[in-house]
């Protein structure tokens, strides 16, 4: 571009070196849409080259100096003046002079750390980019026995307005810039980076009863209580005491992020599934079977502290619908986790590299080596 016209004009271009075998990944944009990206993970290399194209020939293109920089970021829409950077790498290209013909420069970022996932959320946006040539309900009442009160969920409009109306985004992406003397140019190229994980060692089982008292007792019992993304949940609901006419039972996938620290914390809630389990009325005695599915939902791993500004976790919402419209529920956090690929002798040793991390919580297990995972592998 150039300044009213006048001046040399440029046209800026990211191209990455593998960008033909990197394989893609969809993901939401800030304004809802899904788009697909160049897939990252953690290690790997991000490497390439900025194309500069100039539009005019005989004219020279005067810059203050070339450079890129790979920057990771988290926005924070309630305080979206401030950037926090939690990656910061940069590389000159060029010293500042004139560019005469178009002309590429390489870069190359090795085993870059990313240890965060692509997020985009109500209030937060993980980002990470490189540029180039710049400059009420919760509460519960806990019986002996493991018997806790169940609660009326009420939820007013203004709540539903008000969990619809944001958005939230973890991003990455390249920018370039040709920094100058009037104005810059930029040139943006977004990428997605995922965090893989291993198998959990310890995984146990989550059984609970519920109820209100002398009216409704239930034992509802998950078999697991981490789950990777494209995992089944399986479960059974036992009615052990029934005075209250229930006619609708539901199991909800609930994600609930928060921002901020201390007096200033916001906690946003969206419901990501609804799956019906029963219609009828039971009777004492009865077990309801569950099996949900995760592979058909918008869902990411859990997220715990990210570099001390929010979290991301998952709640399994159990609840029962009387005949007279009200509500009783009972919410229970799980985990979730991406699953990694199996090692292979093919699989790159960054891949393997960045198949042992777990984003959000370190009670899974160890991180073990890929030659440990291999072995593990042959086992299986």
């Amino acid at each position: 571009m150039s300044f009213f016209g006048f001046g040399q004009s440029v046209e800026v271009e990211i191209l990455l070196n593998d960008a033909e075998s990197r394989k893609r990944a969809e993901h939401k944009t800030e304004d809802g849409k899904k788009e697909k990206y160049f897939l990252f993970y953690d290690g790997e290399t991000v490497s390439g080259k900025v194309s500069l194209a100039l539009k005019n020939p005989n004219k020279r293109l005067e810059h203050q100096g070339i450079k890129i920089e790979f920057i990771g970021q988290i926005e924070l829409y309630y305080d979206r003046g401030n950037h926090h950077e939690f990656v910061s790498l940069v590389k000159d290209l060029a010293r500042p002079g004139e560019i005469s013909q178009s002309q590429a420069f390489d870069f190359e970022f090795t085993h870059v750390e990313k240890p965060y996932e692509s997020y985009t959320g109500q209030n937060v946006k993980l980002r990470t980019c490189t540029c180039q040539m710049c400059q009420g309900f919760r509460i519960f009442k806990a019986f002996p026995r493991r018997v806790i009160v169940m609660c009326f969920q009420i939820e007013s409009y203004s709540a539903r307005w008000r969990r619809r109306k944001g958005f939230e985004r973890e991003r990455y992406f390249l920018r370039a810039t040709i920094s100058r003397r009037l104005n810059d140019v930029v040139k943006e190229m977004d990428i997605v980076v995922h965090t893989l994980s291993t198998y959990p060692e310890l995984n146990s089982s989550i059984k609970m009863e519920v109820g209100i008292e002398d009216c409704l007792h239930i034992e509802f019992e998950y078999n697991k209580s981490k789950y990777h993304l494209k995992d089944v949940i399986v479960g059974k609901i036992y009615f052990l005491l029934v005075r209250i006419k229930i006619k609708h039972m539901e199991i909800d996938i609930i994600k609930r992020e928060t921002t901020g620290t201390g007096p200033n914390v916001y906690h946003e809630n969206d419901t990501i599934a609804k799956y019906e389990i029963m219609d009828g009325a039971p009777v004492r005695g009865e077990s309801i079977p569950i099996r949900l599915f995760l592979a058909g939902y918008e869902l990411t791993p859990t997220m715990r502290d990210i570099n001390k500004k929010f979290s991301v976790r998952y709640y399994l919402n159990l609840v029962l619908i009387d005949e007279e419209e009200r509500r009783y529920f009972k919410q229970q956090e799980v985990v979730l986790w991406r699953k990694g690929d199996i090692v292979r002798k093919s699989m790159s040793h960054q891949a393997a590299i960045a198949s042992q991390r777990f984003e959000g919580t370190t009670s899974l297990g160890e991180v073990r080596t890929p030659s440990q995972l291999s072995d593990n592998s042959s086992r299986q």
